[in-house]
């Protein structure tokens, strides 16, 4: 798993030095402060690492990083992604499986990398990005969007995993260690989503009953991804899954179901990133630390400012937790009048 990051002027992430990563890690803070930026700067560094030497793939790490960080960010040349104002190099370096990858470049770089250090093993399982907004009603928009028409629009977080979905499961047993989620998931979701390869598109199937894809709430699309990820076996028990808001158009009840089940798949080995402001998420995550007793590291942004936490040592300070501590005060005194 990841163990530890550190980024330098990498778009609003001017520093950020998170250490002693767990199995579920959580970034937290206000609209704009780069929780979604970061993730994605993690997911390019994990899906580079993912498709360098796998298979018949010839292409070089640094090719293959550039054109992540390209079609990731969409920017007009990468060199962009440099921090605005500065004239020190962008660099991004992180420990998996406590051997070293790391990379820089400067503001006017086009896609030609030219520092980048690699110390980690070739790897078969895959990483995904599970974004705010459910694709399923979108999935053969984005494939014909990216893939026959090549245009900016959906970035390569929406183009992976459109393309994970469209994997046909395989026979055979699944993992063991999925079978306990996927039946709490499709307890949450109360039926199970299927593709019909005739119609060519999503549906969900509750009973003898099918619905189009379309009048589905997005709740239910947004959990039936990750069940389907877990059934068709593009995730395995050493996955990196990064949730962008996982608590995006669902209510409190099933943001609590979901994060019991990125914990018992945690167990499994799987390693998570979460970005959140919601204190729903947050108060959730501390209480699964206080009951299992596991560390899930926080990185919490207070202005350009970065810091660290682990709720297993109590909730964290930060906005977010002092504004539901305001509103929870006001409540009271309105009582006492």
């Amino acid at each position: 798993m990841l163990n530890n990051i550190k980024l330098n002027n990498f778009g609003p992430l001017t520093e950020l030095n998170w250490p002693k990563l767990g199995q579920i890690n959580l970034a937290i803070g206000e609209n704009g402060t780069g929780k979604t930026f970061l993730l994605k700067a993690l997911y390019c560094t994990m899906k580079t690492l993912e498709e360098y030497k796998r298979g018949d793939d010839q292409r070089r790490l640094e090719d293959i990083l550039a054109e992540k960080l390209y079609w990731t960010f969409q920017p007009e040349k990468i060199g962009d992604l440099v921090t605005k104002g500065v004239d020190a190099t962008l660099s991004c370096s992180v420990a998996f499986d406590n051997s070293q990858f790391s990379y820089k470049f400067g503001k006017d770089t086009v896609r030609q990398i030219p520092t980048i250090e690699n110390h980690v093993q070739p790897r078969s399982s895959n990483s995904i990005f599970l974004p705010a907004k459910e694709v399923l009603s979108l999935h053969q928009i984005i494939l014909k969007s990216r893939e026959q028409d090549k245009l900016f629009g959906f970035d390569d977080t929406y183009l992976d995993l459109a393309r994970a979905l469209r994997q046909s499961p395989t026979k055979g047993r699944n993992y063991p260690e999925f079978a306990n989620s996927r039946e709490s998931l499709e307890d949450i979701l109360g039926g199970r989503i299927e593709y019909d390869e005739k119609a060519g598109r999503w549906q969900f199937k509750k009973g003898n009953q099918k619905f189009s894809i379309g009048v589905t709430a997005e709740g239910i699309k947004k959990i039936a991804i990750l069940d389907t990820l877990l059934g068709n076996r593009y995730l395995d028990t050493k996955s990196i899954i990064f949730i962008d808001e996982p608590e995006a158009a669902l209510h409190p009840t099933a943001v609590c179901q979901l994060l019991d089940i990125v914990a018992m798949l945690a167990g499994s080995g799987i390693q998570f990133f979460l970005a959140s402001h919601s204190y729903f998420v947050v108060k959730k995550l501390f209480l699964i630390a206080q009951k299992e007793g596991i560390s899930i590291p926080v990185i919490s942004a207070d202005g350009d400012q970065w810091e660290t936490a682990d709720l297993k040592d109590g909730m964290p300070e930060n906005t977010i937790i002092d504004e539901s501590i305001r509103l929870y005060k006001e409540e009271v005194e309105l009582a006492l009048k």
